[in-house]
């Protein structure tokens, strides 16, 4: 779920999402303006500076932010396939040395970032990665509307007051996506 550490990512989908339809023409001005409202503030300076206050909210200047799994690939073809095609992923980029050296990317879609790698000592196969998420009925009829005949994930009950839905990727690495009651 976005906070308000988002809003100029959300002013920058805003306007490019209204200007797609032709709904508006909203400069990033105005956008920006409208999240600031969204989030309840008058203006936008005022989100502005809660905005640099929480950058600077820590006296030692420390601040974790989430990781980012690296993923063990064999395959691109296979990776995009499943990460891109099924799960509906975006690839933010790619990288290699050279040509016919191994391949290190980027994938996204909304907040989960995955790295993935074919470099030998890059994640370990099998890796488990845990996915927060809201919308998991809606996530499971997407998926199950795509003709990738290798996966059926259905959605269970776990222990830990949620539902989720587990699945596995060509290379054994396991995503759990999780939606918490």
């Amino acid at each position: 779920m976005r906070d308000f550490r988002d809003a100029k990512t959300m002013a920058k989908t805003l306007r490019a999402e209204l200007n797609r339809h032709g709904l508006a023409e909203v400069t990033h001005s105005q956008s920006l303006e409208i999240v600031a409202r969204q989030f309840g503030f008058d203006e936008w300076n005022i989100l502005a500076a809660k905005l640099n206050a929480a950058e600077t909210s820590r006296a030692d200047g420390i601040a974790l932010e989430a990781p980012t799994p690296v993923l063990r690939i064999f395959s691109v073809e296979k990776a995009k396939e499943f990460y891109l095609d099924y799960l509906g992923f975006n690839l933010a980029w790619e990288h290699r040395f050279e040509d016919g050296m191994p391949l290190y990317m980027q994938v996204v879609r909304d907040r989960t970032v995955l790295h993935m790698s074919e470099h030998h000592g890059d994640g370990s196969p099998g890796a488990v990665v845990f996915v927060p998420m809201t919308g998991l009925e809606a996530f499971h009829r997407e998926l199950g509307a795509k003709d990738y005949p290798y996966m059926n994930p259905g959605i269970e009950a776990v222990p830990w007051d949620a539902r989720s839905m587990t699945v596995i990727d060509p290379f054994g690495n396991t995503l759990r996506f999780n939606e918490y009651q």
